[in-house]
């Protein structure tokens, strides 16, 4: 198909209303997002942001293998790939979240008043077997790939048509900046709203997401600024947050290591609920490896940009924001010519995936051109 069909779009369409108007989907925010993104007005203004496709037409079977930790993470691979024009096969998640259920339960209530979109989709799901794998593999003209460096290496040694085209997205890394006297300066309420959009980042998913920070980055910050932020962050993280025992002892555990391998280290702690790892001078690390969960950040009070030019990667996916404007990271990214941060959003917008995701135009690499002179 064409890629923005009107029947695709008036499938997204009705498959966003039946999660809106869902009372079991309500219970999870994550699903609430899926549906808002997912709505009619959503999709046709994202169609406005691209030329006629009148010359362009899916590029025919996508093979999907979803991440095992993000749990509606394979509902957004789908309809990516349906908006470009494509036939689906989507390897579902193993581990038994219920928003999968729920999520296939509405697909395929939506799904039957749509034949030919039936036609095209298949969710499927089975335990590790390369076996399987590599026969859709072979089928596909196209393969999507969410999940660890391994699991791109291990995908990417299967057999697959010649022309097949893959769009990976392995292991990344993200980070945020803060201006320490915009929060200093910043009312109450706002104060709030950023530290509850903080916690939408980060603990939300226990900071797994490729897009949550892991160091937080400083400008012009004094410690009242950073204990007014951290203070605000616990109080919601103390409200919302269901924090596991495991992740409790992992938290510790990995606090006493950071303690062991790094000089010059301040560990603050907030009870369980939070951990601060505050360097006064960068390791000289690969920053990557800089990694925690639950609530576990790093930190550092940075003096220019410039400090971190020698660590950015291609792992590095996300700078989120607060206090600073936004074109300042992009055209510094752009001026340095670094080969990593894709993505310059303001904290919490990190969860807000779309159809440009970690560089890639999706819509374009999903479909073709028909060219004629």
């Amino acid at each position: 198909m064409c890629p923005f069909n009107d029947i695709i779009c008036d499938f997204v369409a009705d498959f966003s209303e039946r999660l809106r108007n869902s009372s079991v989907a309500k219970r999870y925010p994550d699903i609430i997002a899926l549906a808002f993104w997912a709505r009619k007005g959503n999709i046709l203004k994202l169609k406005e942001k691209y030329s006629n496709f009148s010359d362009r037409l899916g590029r025919g079977l996508v093979f999907h293998i979803a991440p095992s930790n993000i749990p509606v993470n394979f509902a957004f691979s789908y309809l990516f790939s349906l908006l470009a024009g494509n036939a689906n096969i989507v390897r579902v998640p193993s581990k038994p979240f219920p928003q999968v259920s729920i999520l296939c339960d509405v697909f395929i209530e939506a799904l039957e008043n749509f034949p030919k979109i039936k036609a095209m989709t298949a969710f499927i799901g089975y335990p590790v077997d390369n076996k399987i794998t590599e026969a859709f593999c072979e089928m596909a003209d196209a393969r999507i790939v969410w999940g660890g460096d391994q699991t791109v290496e291990n995908i990417r040694q299967l057999k697959t048509k010649p022309r097949c085209v893959d769009v990976v997205f392995p292991d990344r890394y993200s980070f945020a900046i803060i201006n320490g006297k915009s929060v200093d300066e910043v009312p109450e309420q706002e104060l709030q709203r950023l530290a509850g959009f903080f916690y939408n980042d980060t603990y939300l998913m226990d900071q797994n997401a490729c897009s949550s920070p892991q160091i937080i980055f400083w400008q012009d910050a004094k410690t009242k600024a950073k204990e007014r932020f951290w203070n605000a962050v616990v109080d919601i993280a103390r409200e919302k947050y269901d924090l596991q025992p495991a992740i409790s002892i992992d938290k510790y555990v990995q606090s006493c290591k950071d303690a062991i391998e790094y000089d010059s280290l301040d560990i603050i702690r907030d009870g369980n609920i939070l951990y601060r790892i505050g360097f006064s001078s960068l390791p000289e690390v690969n920053l990557t490896a800089l990694r925690g969960k639950g609530g576990y950040f790093y930190e550092y009070d940075l003096d220019s940009l410039d400090e971190f030019i020698p660590y950015i990667n291609e792992k590095y996916q996300t700078v989120t924001y607060y206090g600073i404007e936004p074109n300042v990271i992009k055209d510094f990214v752009l001026k340095n010519r670094l080969c990593g941060i894709d993505r310059v959003v303001p904290i919490g917008s990190a969860m807000d995936i779309g159809l440009i995701w970690d560089g890639y135009d999706l819509i374009n690499m999903l479909s073709r051109v028909v060219f004629a002179v």
